[in-house]
């Protein structure tokens, strides 16, 4: 038999309100499981027929190591994932973008029985959440709250309403003043927006040089790979992110703009997919939060993955929060730094690889 550590309050109840629905002959959907807790106690519970899917290629394999004696299918998100579950598991997001269309997505292609057991810590809830989810579902119930966490439970899908807010993912937006056009999948860094930080980057890449190829790092929607492209019909891009939103929403921007054709965009871990010493030119916008936490960790691997992988004299350019003092970090990690730009909130710097 199976045995779950559930360590999480949220999990725990999402378990314990999910129970019912959780038997032999369900067909279970579980979503954005952080640690593989949800997935185990699926498993535990008698399901044989469990599907997951994971936003980030992180969480895919910290599922694989925690959740290794569960039985299940993992598969993108979308119809097949989705197709006749009459129980679905999912950590409730943070961003109500990536919440209206995972519950769209579930809404348009479950079962009419299914029933969606959501939940997470109350400080990070808000009423707005129960609306979201009433926009594709006829009722959404909410379970008491217990250890600072709560659950919501959305049943009656409307197939119809959800497909026509499925017809709006990924949404757009022009940027005239750079000719670019915008796409974004819910969730993803600054949805449409092109974030200020990003487009203090891209007011200082006109003395940017290459050789033919660059790589966006942590790309998010694709608005600077896109740019680049863009600006030299020369040049290929490699854009890569460990979240498989970013990948739809760099992918769709780059279509949108004329130029998938020179941009490839992969999800992987930082530059995992990227040889040592095998790329001249790397371009970062970092994250400086780890869910809701200010963190300098993930700002950390990603310049020792741009140290691994750039070429003798390859530079990083890189934008980051003037704040963060990331100078030092870069030197040490990547090489000689200076500062190309800076304002009153970011600092604009190139690295050079030695």
């Amino acid at each position: 038999m199976l045995r779950v550590d559930v360590s999480t309050p949220p999990d725990r109840l999402i378990l314990d309100e999910a129970a019912p629905y959780l038997t032999g002959q369900s067909r279970a959907v579980v979503i954005d499981d952080v640690d593989g807790a949800l997935t185990l106690g699926a498993a535990a519970a008698g399901v044989q027929d469990i599907r997951v899917h994971q936003d980030l290629v992180t969480g895919e394999r910290s599922l694989d190591k925690h959740a290794a004696a569960a039985d299940y299918a993992r598969l993108p998100l979308g119809p097949e994932l989705l197709a006749c579950a009459d129980v679905v598991l999912l950590r409730l997001p943070r961003s109500l973008d990536r919440l209206a269309e995972v519950a769209a997505v579930i809404a348009a292609h479950a079962s009419p029985q299914v029933s969606v057991v959501t939940g997470g810590r109350i400080k990070h809830m808000t009423p707005t959440m129960n609306n979201v989810l009433r926009t594709v579902f006829d009722r959404v119930d909410v379970s008491h709250a217990r250890q600072k966490s709560r659950v919501l439970i959305a049943t009656g899908p409307r197939p119809a309403d959800a497909r026509r807010e499925l017809a709006q993912w990924p949404r757009t937006e022009r940027y005239d003043d750079l000719g670019l056009t915008v796409a974004a999948h819910g969730g993803v860094f600054a949805g449409t927006r092109i974030d200020i930080g990003t487009r203090f980057l891209v007011s200082q890449l006109d003395r940017f040089t290459h050789h033919g190829r660059v790589v966006d790092l942590a790309c998010g929607n694709g608005t600077i790979g896109t740019w680049l492209a863009m600006r030299d019909r020369q040049l290929r891009v490699t854009a890569t992110d460990r979240s498989a939103t970013a990948v739809a929403s760099a992918s769709a921007t780059a279509r949108l703009n004329g130029v998938s054709d020179r941009i490839t965009v992969t999800q992987a871990n930082g530059l995992e997919l990227q040889d040592n010493s095998s790329e001249a030119r790397i371009v970062l916008n970092p994250p400086f939060h780890n869910d809701a936490a200010v963190s300098t960790d993930i700002a950390r691997d990603l310049f020792t993955d741009a140290g691994r992988v750039l070429a003798p004299d390859g530079e990083l350019w890189c934008v980051w929060n003037s704040h963060l003092r990331y100078r030092p970090l870069l030197e040490r990690t990547v090489g000689p730094t200076r500062q190309i730009a800076r304002n009153t909130k970011f600092t604009v710097t190139v690295s050079v690889r030695r």
